[in-house]
């Protein structure tokens, strides 16, 4: 997946954080070097490294390299990051075998309880509201978590009354998703004649260290890891009426050198944490919404507790003066990392797919995005994500090919 993605960063030799086949890596600024060498003396299990990162410090595979200007959420023209516009369709397509039908909203899957499987989905054109049925042998639901089981639970039929692969009763719970609220934020005094160039667009990063290895903690279970970003603001004013050579030296003085620390925690699975259908209110396109019904908990909020405090004692180490606790409050949906809801497991009472991703009742169809994990680790999650896709693809060629499916 690394290696073609195409991942910055280090071997780091660390087991919370495997190492890969990896691009050279980005460069740490003054001050994050400074921090790294200063906790390396204070603390024997806290390692700050270099994040890995999907953007290509070298051109690879056509693309990139990454200009260093920080605006991936706006597209790159060079595809200096990894994206399905970037890398995955333009791969696809050069294959002959991809079609891409755009405007197309997925209504549910098609069950043959005859059959005793899926024959296809159900499509909805988002301009004209035409439905389209389209027929495939083996079908892949990856439309990110809460989406895709949105899906499967419309998909409906007298072997699946409930949504389909939801016999066990599971589909739409344990939802979980990472904990980001514990924020905090030091200022610096040295390094006034130094700055960084360009916007890196990534963080250093520090691996979980809680729970792991000799470190036990009672209160909590799990562990979580830091984003951590040394940064220099400006101090412009700019809600200052200033014209000429004082707007000038307004925008271009800087402030004093500040480090951010972002903890993201392991949520855990809880099953009341969950998501259903609306039973009165549809989309545009005549799909039920979706309920969301989740919230962290006491388990997470005592491992915040410990992020924030731990946080500010390692910024205090370093010899950080004006040390805040930024206070976030972000409640589920504000980050990036929804998981479950689709389980895997190894009894179809208790869990939505098997160990092949496949769906209990419905073997024919896939699910390898975020609904499908279990646990929520304290680690971004999409290499995890395509590894279990590639894992899927390959099993379901050979069941192919055996007559299986």
């Amino acid at each position: 997946m690394e290696k073609f993605a195409g991942i910055s960063g280090n071997r780091d030799g660390m087991v919370q954080i495997p190492d890969g086949e990896f691009l050279h890596p980005m460069e740490m600024n003054c001050l994050e070097k400074q921090v790294k060498k200063s906790w390396s003396e204070h603390f024997d299990n806290r390692h700050l490294v270099i994040s890995r990162t999907a953007n290509l410090t070298a051109r690879h595979n056509e693309r990139g390299p990454c200009q260093h200007r920080s605006r991936c959420n706006r597209g790159c023209p060079l595809g200096g990051y990894f994206s399905s516009n970037s890398a995955t369709l333009p791969a696809a397509a050069k294959t002959g075998n991809l079609k891409i039908r755009p405007h197309s909203v997925v209504h549910s899957i098609i069950y043959d309880d005859k059959l005793g499987k899926a024959t296809g989905v159900r499509v909805v054109d988002a301009d004209t509201m035409e439905t389209t049925e389209f027929y495939a042998r083996v079908i892949f639901v990856n439309g990110s978590t809460l989406n895709s089981t949105l899906i499967l639970m419309n998909s409906t039929s007298d072997c699946h009354p409930n949504g389909l692969g939801n016999n066990s009763g599971e589909l739409g719970h344990n939802l979980m998703d990472h904990n980001y609220n514990a924020s905090v934020e030091g200022e610096y005094e040295g390094f006034q004649d130094k700055y960084y160039e360009g916007k890196r667009p990534t963080s250093t990063y520090m691996p979980r260290f809680r729970n792991f290895g000799n470190d036990t903690q009672e209160r909590f279970k799990r562990g979580y890891a830091y984003s951590c970003s040394g940064h220099r603001p400006p101090m412009s004013q700019l809600h200052k009426t200033v014209l000429g050579k004082a707007l000038k030296e307004d925008l271009t003085s800087l402030g004093p050198w500040k480090f951010s620390m972002r903890g993201m925690g392991e949520c855990l699975p809880y099953h009341e944490n969950k998501i259903a259908l609306s039973t009165d209110k549809v989309d545009q396109w005549g799909i039920p919404l979706l309920k969301i019904d989740a919230e962290y908990k006491d388990n997470e909020n005592e491992m915040q507790k410990d992020m924030i405090t731990t946080a500010m004692e390692m910024l205090e180490a370093a010899n950080f003066k004006n040390i805040t606790d930024l206070k976030d409050v972000r409640n589920f949906g504000l980050n990036i990392h929804e998981m479950g809801t689709a389980r895997m497991g190894r009894d179809p009472r208790t869990s939505v797919l098997n160990k092949h991703n496949q769906v209990w009742g419905a073997t024919n169809v896939f699910v390898t995005d975020g609904a499908c994990m279990t646990s929520s680790g304290c680690q971004n999650p999409s290499l995890t994500y395509m590894a279990l896709t590639a894992r899927a693809v390959d099993f379901a060629v050979g069941e192919l090919n055996k007559r299986n499916l």
